[in-house]
């Protein structure tokens, strides 16, 4: 369990008026979580090899896993599916609960990096569309797991899939 308490630092306790203190709690209720992202980790059986999705980031070109912002009004699974849908024109259905929690980082455009959490969610890709919103924004490599492990630039993910490729379960329910 975490600790919720403010601290003397925090915005909320140290703002000079009431309305600015409680403007900045209520805000905080309903601002996405600063450091939390969701990815889609996607897979496929083709010719009869397991294979995993990697797609590069915009900025440096690294091979990662589709992921972004919390989406308010979506469902983190949901988001998954979004993601992956924007990046990599996958369709498919993303499984309810979370697949895995990994650290990363995300690139800023300020060149800033910062630590994210990222919440990672199995997604069945069922098809691919021709069209997708960051079409020619980034590569796209669908990979035999093993080889995905090493091609990953986080090895937070490079363990994720090392993980996957001995999970039995997964690659039987398709």
């Amino acid at each position: 369990m975490s600790d919720t308490r403010l601290s003397y630092l925090d915005p909320v306790v140290t703002s000079a008026s009431l309305p600015q203190r409680l403007w900045l709690a209520l805000r905080s209720l309903f601002v996405r979580p600063a450091r939390l992202q969701i990815a889609a980790l996607c897979y496929r059986v083709r010719d009869g090899r397991n294979e995993v999705l990697l797609v590069s980031s915009r900025s440096t070109g690294r091979w990662i896993l589709p992921k972004g912002w919390p989406l308010l009004d979506r469902q983190s699974e949901r988001t998954a599916e979004v993601e992956a849908f924007e990046e990599a024109g996958v369709i498919g259905r993303a499984e309810r609960k979370p697949f895995a929690r990994i650290r990363s980082t995300k690139g800023l455009d300020s060149g800033l990096r910062v630590p994210t959490d990222v919440l990672v969610y199995l997604l069945h890709a069922e098809a691919e569309a021709a069209d997708y919103p960051e079409r020619g924004e980034r590569q796209l490599r669908w990979l035999p797991v093993d080889e995905a492990a090493r091609l990953a630039d986080e090895p937070e993910v490079a363990r994720l899939l090392d993980r996957m490729s001995r999970d039995v379960t997964i690659w039987s329910q398709i």
